[in-house]
């Protein structure tokens, strides 16, 4: 045994380094997470580690002692050693699911906590890497030549039994077991690689779930200051009535309640005009609108509703929109030839604030959108009108102009008997959406129209109405314009994939190693496994300013040079790097394609797997597995 070195002191500095580097990464995870103040706990942190984990300095202590004395070669040993540390992690890695795990989540934390504990503790054993191939080689020393003098005597005295038994140049194999153990250990060390590198992946979904929101605030922001996305509904009448009651006294009163009158026809012409605004490196798009409005309303008063009890004199009429902020100009409308000016307010609170949350019913566009929820809050103008029991006989025609700002979308309720919307502008992404998509519609790069139609066949209320807190939401569609930011959501999906970056790219290094006896130190793989890892970061940074295709191929190209160059590197062998550099690049194609797809993207993952798996079982036949050797005897 080495007199510098024992499986004591060993032990001992895994152990302690191990805690430290879990202080330490504490630490530095607590710079970033304020609110957590761990960096403040970093020392207790190490304490308290530090004496739980006393059960495992004696677990490494014996372990490493037997290691020690197994007749093993030094890789092997150290790959037992690596093995042992994380068996030593697992039951800390449910405690820190129970500490931690929370809402279904506890397999997750689980996992989680045991690829952080080993990691810590591979790192530990990196830096005193000089000190563990120091002691393993040592102790190797004197096996060797006690089981070369045992092997020695054994091998004489079976040539001597064997000499005449079998014919010349008769070959028979035998099965090495340090070899097929040195194999087994190093796949589940990879195994477990693949698992710990899937780790930093739940940052990075964290990074973009951050960046995501970022650009959702900076265009809150600037719509702020601007208008918010609109929904418009309206013209309609508003007016109140009389009626009488009797109470549970028996005594009549008088209530007052409304009737509202909606259009018997109603067109909407509206032209929309973008506007793109820069802030910091996002882009946040705002609109201007011209909308025309015509129609008419036919009374058609209730059979329960005495005409003589209809308060004409307090008759409205009434608009809906979002936002007052993106009124342009002055509205008003000619209504029965004389013109009324529209001030803010609505004569009734059922009226006035529509809040609810509703799930888009249909959406249409040029590129798939997933559907969103949308907030319909909506206020509202008014203005007195003269109206009299003659013109309730009569149609009354309207018409009105109104120029509208807002942000990102605008949306129409449509309060009325039959109505058409036609809107047309010169943007050429538009999302489509709402209870009702266009019937018919035109989108080329110069811009879109499109054009809604209703009737009374297909709304389930009339034009003369007693309640009108109504889920009016229901019957919103509309348009948005929002800059197409699905890289975020792309970028999502391709983390989703990790395990199969991951997975298939060590598989491959794996494979290859074996097939070229050269193999790859647990560092390197996470070497490796940091590459494929920033490959997502590229995609996430890049998406930014570019396309996604573009940043996607950008990352790609980075990342498979990089590997394909360290492969390079490691095996010396130009056609074994230039091999795994065609693989991985059509990997990263394949979980492009698979990116892009929406519906069949199951059915070609799952014909994709298969293909590849049937790849590596053909690539791999030729392994020696069980480390099998020929043999001639004479």
């Amino acid at each position: 045994m080495n007199n510098n070195t024992s499986f004591v002191s060993v032990a001992s500095l895994t152990w302690l380094l191990t805690n430290t580097v879990l202080s330490i990464g504490c630490l530095i995870y607590g710079l970033f997470q304020p609110d957590l103040e761990l960096s403040k706990m970093s020392i207790l942190i190490f304490i308290g580690a530090s004496i739980i984990s006393l059960p495992v300095l004696v677990v490494l202590t014996v372990a490493i002692s037997y290691i020690e004395r197994k007749p093993l070669i030094q890789q092997q040993k150290i790959y037992r050693y690596y093995l042992c540390c994380l068996i030593c992690t697992i039951p800390y890695g449910f405690i820190g699911g129970l500490l931690f795990g929370s809402g279904g989540h506890y397999l997750e934390y689980v996992l989680l906590s045991i690829m952080l504990l080993f990691l810590c503790s591979l790192i530990a054993s990196f830096l005193i890497q000089y000190k563990i191939n120091n002691y393993f080689s040592s102790t190797q020393i004197n096996q060797i030549m006690e089981h070369n003098q045992m092997n020695e005597a054994n091998n004489e005295s079976f040539r001597n039994a064997t000499e005449n038994v079998f014919a010349p140049n008769t070959k028979t194999t035998y099965s090495d077991p340090t070899t097929s153990n040195k194999t087994l250990i190093k796949g589940l060390i990879t195994g477990a690689l693949i698992l710990l590198m899937l780790i930093p992946t739940v940052f990075v979904s964290n990074l973009i779930t951050e960046r995501e929101k970022r650009h959702q605030d900076v265009v809150k922001e600037v719509s702020g200051g601007w208008s918010a996305a609109q929904t418009l509904s309206g013209p309609y009448l508003y007016i109140p009535y009389q009626e009488k009651t009797t109470d549970d006294k028996g005594k009549e009163t008088l209530i007052t309640k409304q009737l509202f009158i909606l259009p018997e026809n109603l067109n909407v012409d509206g032209n929309i005009i973008p506007e793109i605004r820069l802030r910091s490196i996002y882009k946040v798009v705002l609109y201007k609108s011209d909308i025309k409005t015509n129609g008419n309303f036919k009374f058609i008063v209730p059979k329960d509703i005495d005409i003589n009890t209809l308060q004409l004199s307090d008759a409205k009429v009434c608009y809906n929109l979002s936002d007052f902020k993106g009124i342009e100009e002055k509205m008003f409308i000619n209504l029965n030839g004389t013109r009324y000016d529209l001030l803010p307010g609505l004569p009734t609170k059922q009226m006035e604030t529509i809040t609810t949350s509703n799930n888009t019913n249909g959406t249409d566009n040029n590129t798939a959108v997933e559907n969103t929820s949308r907030q319909i809050e909506t206020i509202g103008l008014s203005a007195p009108i003269t109206l009299t029991k003659e013109d309730l006989q009569k149609s009354i025609s309207f018409n009105m102009q109104v120029k509208i700002k807002g942000s990102e979308e605008l949306h129409f309720i449509p309060l009325s008997g039959n109505s058409i919307f036609s809107l047309t502008s010169t943007w050429p992404n538009p999302k489509f959406d709402g209870g009702n998509l266009p019937n018919t519609r035109e989108v080329s790069d110069k811009g879109f129209t499109a054009k809604w139609s209703f009737n009374n066949a297909n709304l389930p209320f009339g034009t003369v109405i007693n309640n009108f807190n109504f889920p009016k939401q229901t019957y919103a569609f509309g348009v948005g314009m929002l800059q197409p930011t699905d890289q975020y959501a792309k970028t999502m999906r391709s983390v989703k994939y990790a395990i199969l970056f991951i997975g298939l790219t060590f598989a491959l290094f794996f494979i290859i190693e074996l097939m070229q006896k050269k193999p790859m130190h647990p560092v390197q793989y996470v070497l490796i496994g940091i590459a494929l890892v920033i490959f997502f970061t590229l995609l996430l940074s890049i998406g930014e300013f570019l396309i996604f295709d573009l940043a996607y191929l950008l990352a790609a190209i980075s990342t498979i040079t990089l590997i394909t160059l360290y492969a390079k590197s490691h095996f010396k062998s130009f056609k074994s790097a230039s091999i795994l550099g065609s693989l991985l690049t059509c990997l990263y194609a394949f979980i492009f394609v698979l990116i892009r797809l929406e519906d069949a993207a199951l059915l070609v993952g799952s014909i994709g797997l298969f293909i590849i798996l049937a790849m590596i079982m053909f690539g791999s036949r030729k392994i020696n597995w069980y480390g099998q050797q020929e043999a001639n005897t004479i």
